[in-house]
């Protein structure tokens, strides 16, 4: 690794320097906060040094800071909306009942009011708020931004068809997983409700589970997914979840990550075929043959029963009891 090094006016040559936190105070509107930003140190003389682009970084720094502060939105947070409403600049700002620029100047730094940041917000985490406010504008702006826009509105509706806990799962999944594919999904799912289940006597999410032809599926996850087919799903619906998974319990954050860190390593169709030899898939599949659709329930009490012997034989409470556990279950499938 390259050393960090410049010019310090204090030694009068190029030196070292390290980056190090200190905090600061400034006044806004008669107001006191405190700022942490970064400041580059000779590590000769100890003296604080200039170094291009750091003012700059810690501009962004304490804007990001103050608005955490005061609960103002960010600029991502903006140009999250516009993806997720398929929207530009001009049309969001009139179909919010702004100026026709307002929320240009936003995305240049200029900080909202708290008035227009919490609609802003509210139009980020209501898709009824978001779907309102364009039929209320509906004149202002063109039909085709209306049209795109209010159909993604109702999309967004309808991904909140299902329940927060397991949307804020697939969050987690997407957030921790490069690619997944709607099939991949299904089965991390179904891998997490029996594994917490059997770990903690209850599953983590409402959802119930089918026995279809290709293994445990939850129908209404399918269904906000179908369009993805085969491929890896990239949804910008689901930007509207970053910074939810903090929701997330820490005993079930813990059982997604023993299921991502293990089951997470394998594509869709090999998943496909650990689950075709497991017990609930099976008892619920008993006279279909193996192509015919069916909708039979996977139970939730079948799943955790199965996987609390699976945990008695494997301890699947760690990363290692799990591989061991894949391991002899491909064993049975290739």
């Amino acid at each position: 690794m390259a050393e960090r090094s410049d010019f310090c006016i204090e030694c009068g040559k190029e030196t070292e320097y390290s980056l190090q936190k200190k905090t600061i105070t400034r006044v806004i509107r008669e107001k006191e906060y405190l700022f942490e930003i970064t400041t580059a140190r000779c590590v000769q003389c100890g003296g604080e040094m200039s170094i291009p682009g750091l003012i700059d970084r810690n501009v962004q720094e304490m804007d990001a800071q103050y608005r955490s502060a005061e609960g103002i939105v960010l600029a991502d947070d903006i140009e999250k909306l516009m993806k997720i409403y398929k929207i530009g600049k001009a049309p969001l700002s009139l179909a919010l009942g702004f100026g026709e620029v307002t929320i240009h100047r936003y995305l240049e730094g200029q900080v909202p009011s708290r008035e227009y940041s919490d609609t802003i917000h509210a139009a980020l985490i209501s898709p009824a708020f978001m779907r309102n406010k364009l039929s209320e504008n509906r004149e202002k702006i063109t039909d085709a931004a209306y049209q795109k826009a209010f159909a993604a509105a109702v999309s967004m509706e309808n991904l909140f068809s299902v329940s927060e806990k397991i949307l804020i799962v697939i969050a987690y999944i997407f957030e921790k997983l490069e690619e997944v594919t709607p099939l991949m999904l299904q089965k991390l799912l179904y891998f997490i409700q029996g594994f917490y289940a059997a770990l903690h006597g209850e599953p983590i999410f409402s959802e119930d589970c089918r026995a279809w032809v290709h293994g445990p599926v939850y129908p209404e996850v399918y269904e906000l997914f179908r369009d993805f087919r085969y491929n890896p799903i990239e949804d910008a619906r689901f930007a509207v979840l970053e910074g939810m998974t903090g929701r997330l319990a820490e005993e079930e954050k813990r059982v997604v990550d023993l299921i991502v860190n293990t089951f997470g390593m394998y594509g869709g169709k090999v998943l496909e075929r650990i689950t075709h030899n497991e017990d609930p898939w099976k008892q619920a599949r008993k006279g279909y043959g193996d192509s015919i659709p069916s909708n039979e329930p996977l139970s939730k009490e079948s799943m955790m029963e199965y996987y609390k012997k699976v945990n008695q034989e494997y301890g699947i409470d760690s990363e290692e009891g799990i591989r061991n556990y894949i391991h002899d279950m491909l064993n049975k499938a290739f």
